[in-house]
């Protein structure tokens, strides 16, 4: 058999790289003439050139997708590492992702960001390395060759080496052992009976120090990097999105205390966070606000005493119930309309129980039923006169909540991108072994070409977004500011994991619609990581404001 391997690989997927450079930076000035008034950028016409400069953001995030798949494989061959596994996936990476970017790359199943929405054509990527990407990266027999290697090392398993250190290689393990033995054979049955996940779970995870991952050490923390923060929410979201996503408020809170906390507001909260001896819930959205956070109305009006009284709404809050703080944003200039008049709380509760989920006067709360994402459930809450101390505003300072909040959304956008990628891994390693098992017409489907396809683009897909996180979560530990790849990593990761899931029920065929098979509880599963932490449309504006500002 002829290798579907293309000859100098590195070579030609680093010639391919200037010319999609070429045409994102003439793309982008078109798109800036576009939405461009004087030297500002147009609120309204950035919303009238939103096709423009949505196709804008997904470009972006596809031309640092592959400048990242490339590092990764050039590190591999320099670490001697580089096998025929990682060569396949970086050339049907390479193949597939400039096959989209000239003819159309796909932001959802009816959605295509093209090149002539952002008035340019693609000239420049009529190059040698391009074309022989194209014609030559995803091929049938690039595909078929890297299921038969898939298949030499299946079971939990990532295909292809990542590309990580030693330590972090050690964190996977130990965290995938976890989440083999202690998250994996319960999760469909938590996910069923919509139970809360067990508090012991909670316990062990606090004892291997999940909830104080990233905290400094001064503060009880492990002081680990984001880095380490990724493997273990992907390793654990393979085995549950839920258990996967329990680190998730602490981290956020600890963002904010860290970064906007008084000193003394440290030394109480960051040893209790880390320890779990208390868990913290994020309470910020509003129901009819959305993503519109500076258009908040719950109001936190001092009294006398210094002290606070909330009162107003709140939706889509995750672990309220057991929760013991919130971090809680609530307007305190009553005068204000914008963010500039939100403060951020550390608002004090009592965790409840099954019989009394809100036992802390002045707040109510209501279960919000969901498809997926179980195991901490949702709520909405009400506060009438609920107090809080007045030492217990971030910082000390009213009418910094919105800049306090938006300094976690690095973080907070990598570990989400983290979550992506372990649903989809999961979806993966399901969907394989089902297609090994299943046998249709004398033979297993994994052999059918079409099933085989879904596998190989499942495996690269989830590699292109692994690396772009990796990558994002080397510039947080390296102090650079990372927004940008935060939010490609997130926007990517979410449409990678709702695709792989969608591809491993395909592949199910009937039993995948059947409650008692996984595959059904993981395409749930999927289907919020593309809503929350910024909805795809949300991050692709966010994406395109910070390309074109």
């Amino acid at each position: 058999m002829t290798t579907p391997l293309i000859d100098n690989l590195l070579t030609v997927t680093a010639d391919a790289l200037p010319p999609v450079d070429t045409v994102f930076t003439a793309a982008k000035s078109a798109v800036r003439d576009m939405v461009i008034d004087g030297e500002k950028i147009s609120a309204a016409k950035l919303e009238d050139h939103q096709a423009a400069a949505h196709a804008l953001s997904w470009f972006a995030t596809y031309a640092e997708s592959l400048r990242q798949m490339h590092a990764w494989a050039k590190g591999l061959n320099d670490a001697g590492k580089l096998g025929e596994m990682e060569q396949l996936i970086l050339q049907i990476a390479f193949g597939e992702y400039l096959t989209q970017i000239r003819g159309g790359i796909m932001m959802s199943q009816n959605e295509f960001a093209r090149l002539s929405d952002m008035d340019v054509d693609g000239a420049a990527l009529d190059t040698d390395a391009v074309n022989t990407l194209i014609a030559g990266g995803n091929t049938q027999a690039a595909r078929t060759r890297l299921v038969d290697l898939m298949r030499d090392n299946a079971g939990h398993a990532t295909f292809g080496a990542s590309g990580l250190d030693d330590e972090l290689e050690m964190i996977r393990t130990q965290f995938r052992r976890y989440a083999d033995d202690r998250v994996a054979p319960h999760a469909h049955d938590w996910h069923l009976k919509d139970d809360y996940i067990p508090m012991e779970i909670l316990e062990e995870l606090a004892e291997m120090g999940v909830f104080g991952l990233t905290i400094p050490e001064e503060y009880g923390g492990l002081g680990l990097s984001k880095a380490s923060m990724v493997v273990v929410s992907e390793e654990l979201s393979r085995g549950y999105i839920g258990v996967g996503s329990l680190g998730t408020r602490s981290e956020i809170a600890a963002e904010l205390i860290l970064a906007g906390g008084t000193d003394a507001q440290k030394d109480h909260w960051l040893p209790k966070i880390a320890s779990a001896e208390i868990l913290p819930t994020a309470v910020f959205t509003e129901p009819n606000t959305g993503s519109d956070l500076g258009s908040l109305r719950t109001r936190a009006v001092k009294t006398a005493n210094g002290d606070y009284e909330v009162t107003g709404n709140k939706t889509w809050i995750t672990h309220a119930a057991r929760t013991h703080v919130m971090t809680l944003l609530a307007r305190t200039d009553p005068a204000s309309t914008d963010h500039r008049g939100l403060s951020m709380f550390l608002a004090e509760k009592q965790p409840g129980d099954d019989d009394n989920p809100f036992p802390t006067e002045g707040m109510t709360g209501g279960e919000i039923e969901v498809l997926g994402y179980r195991g901490m459930k949702e709520f909405e809450l009400g506060f009438d006169s609920f107090k809080i101390k007045g030492e217990n505003l971030l910082g000390g300072e009213e009418g910094q909540g919105f800049k306090q909040l938006m300094k976690t959304f690095e973080a907070a956008r990598i570990q989400t991108a983290a979550r992506a990628i372990g649903v989809a891994q999961n979806a993966l390693e399901i969907g394989m072994q089902y297609a090994e098992d299943r046998k249709q017409f004398g033979k297993s489907l994994i052999n059918f070409p079409r099933v085989a396809n879904k596998l190989a683009m499942m495996a690269v897909e989830i590699m292109v977004a692994r690396q772009l996180t990796y990558y994002s979560a080397w510039e947080k530990d390296n102090d650079q500011r990372c927004d940008l790849e935060a939010g490609m990593a997130k926007l990517l990761g979410a449409r990678v994991a709702w695709a792989c899931a969608d591809n491993a029920l395909q592949i199910h065929g009937g039993n995948g619609f059947a409650l008692e098979y996984q595959i059904s509880r993981v395409l749930c599963d999927a289907r919020i990581l593309n809503i929350f932490e910024g909805a795809a449309e949300i991050q692709a504006q966010v994406i395109a404001r910070r390309l074109l500002g």
